[in-house]
């Protein structure tokens, strides 16, 4: 087989995919080393005594994800069941509310207000809240409070042990798509230019 008997624009485009899918994998293998650093940041602050502010920037609160923090909330509800653990690691439902501002009407974040067997909704009111920084998808970061509201029991506490760092086996996989992708090729150009000759 001949460079000039190659299908110049099917060799192009597998070969452009091949390269994006090895970009992609050394990419994952970047994340994966970042991923690392903040693992390592965050077994640092979970062992921190002293508290850190919610930041207001939701990027910025990555960075205080497992700390301890306090904050004044203001206004009332009725909270959110939804699926949780205690600190004895058994499932039932944790029972989230809203954490709101000096104006009693904007969100300043989620709050973990403990845990229960039973999947009613609880009612909570305005006061001091003390907890740890979870992560939070949604708003950056969430508090899991460390005194539950009368009747609850305590929720497991956020643990980064528990964040996985699956960017390895993400890089292996772009390797190996791109890996499979030349092999295909080839074994596809070699059926052609035989059957050709």
């Amino acid at each position: 087989m001949t460079l000039r008997r190659l299908p110049l624009l099917p060799t192009a485009l597998v070969l452009i995919a091949v390269a994006v899918m090895v970009r992609l994998g050394f990419w994952q293998l970047d994340r994966m080393h970042q991923k690392d650093a903040l693992l390592v940041l965050y077994a640092r602050n979970q062992a921190l005594s002293s508290e850190a502010l919610l930041l207001a920037d939701k990027a910025s609160r990555e960075q205080t994800w497992f700390r301890h923090t306090t904050l004044d909330c203001k206004g009332a509800g009725m909270t959110r069941p939804m699926a949780g653990h205690n600190v004895q690691g058994q499932t039932g439902w944790a029972q989230w509310g809203k954490c709101y501002g000096p104006d009693g009407r904007t969100p300043v974040a989620e709050i973990n207000y403990g845990w229960s067997t039973d999947p009613r909704a609880v009612a909570y009111g305005a006061g001091t809240v003390g907890g740890i920084i979870a992560p939070d998808g949604a708003n950056g970061a969430r508090v899991v409070s460390a005194r539950p509201l009368p009747g609850l029991q305590p929720s497991a506490a956020p643990n980064p042990a528990d964040m996985p760092n699956n960017h390895l086996s993400y890089a292996v996989q772009w390797f190996a798509f791109a890996a499979t992708a030349l092999v295909i090729y080839a074994l596809a150009l070699r059926k052609k230019m035989s059957s050709v000759a």
